[in-house]
């Protein structure tokens, strides 16, 4: 760094001044920050949820069969009592979307509740949604029953045609309740009939903010292989959701944002949760 003398003394009005030369600084190269790509943080954050579950005591584990064995004679009084899975899943970091899914249990532990379906369609559309079995189907005059809390729906479904008309007004009332519907998760569609039918046949789960996944999965009175069966099947339904199962082999896969699964446990009303090693 080069250093240019000190210019002599000035005196104004009684007081002195001393003036500095100008500083200059060595020319080089400008540092650029590096920004890691998708690929990268998504192996950081693999290698960090591995070396937190390293560090988690793994001694009162069970495989799924023992846990299964305990429950059923700690429930033994009670046999339409069901297996209830639970599921912690990692959502520490920005940018992650609440896991969420529908999914058709091989052998269903208890009926299925009836999902209230409202439909933003017209025409010919709206006719299919009445048919398909959608309770509440209307135009942009349902918004303000919606705003008002007086219709309330457990599905909200939308015709490309309308999606722009409610969204200003119930983006950010719906939005929040993971009610809104949108593109990305087949609810801005045209089929709507074909929508409707697919979720009759289905049960929805999601996690809460905190990652937390709460389900029953079987009775006590199910043979043990229906039990094994839809533990599997759930599983497998919530890895692939959170990206701990590769889907196929495309970039956009593998750009994914990987939620790590950080414990999985089975109980009943009676038992506390037991830790399953072979999740």
């Amino acid at each position: 760094m080069l250093l240019l003398p000190c210019r002599p003394r000035l005196v104004l009005f009684g007081r002195q001044f001393t003036t500095t030369g100008a500083v200059l600084a060595k020319k080089g190269p400008v540092s650029k920050i590096r920004i890691p790509s998708k690929k990268a943080m998504a192996a950081k954050v693999r290698r960090r949820a591995a070396k937190e579950a390293r560090r988690v005591d793994h001694s009162d584990d069970m495989s799924l069969d023992a846990a299964i064995a305990v429950l059923r004679a700690v429930e033994v009084a009670r046999p339409r009592a069901c297996y209830e899975l639970f599921v912690k899943a990692d959502l520490r970091g920005g940018g992650i979307t609440v896991p969420k899914g529908r999914i058709n249990i091989p052998r269903e532990p208890k009926p299925k509740p009836e999902d209230t379906v409202l439909v933003f369609a017209e025409g010919r559309q709206a006719e299919e949604a009445k048919r398909a079995g959608a309770q509440i189907v209307g135009g942009v005059e349902l918004i303000e029953g919606i705003l008002s809390s007086r219709l309330k729906a457990n599905t909200i479904l939308c015709t490309p045609a309308l999606i722009r008309a409610i969204t200003p007004r119930l983006g950010r009332f719906l939005g929040p309740m993971g009610l809104m519907p949108t593109e990305r998760r087949g609810t801005v569609t045209d089929d709507v009939e074909g929508y409707i039918k697919r979720i009759k046949s289905s049960s929805e789960w999601k996690a809460d903010r905190a990652g937390n996944i709460r389900m029953p999965i079987a009775r006590m009175d199910f043979s043990i292989e229906d039990v094994v069966k839809n533990f599997r099947y759930v599983m497998d339904a919530i890895k692939r959701v959170t990206g701990n199962v590769k889907l196929r082999d495309t970039r956009e896969d593998n750009q994914r944002k990987v939620i790590p699964i950080m414990k999985v446990t089975l109980s009943s009303r009676s038992a506390p949760g037991i830790p399953i090693s072979d999740y």
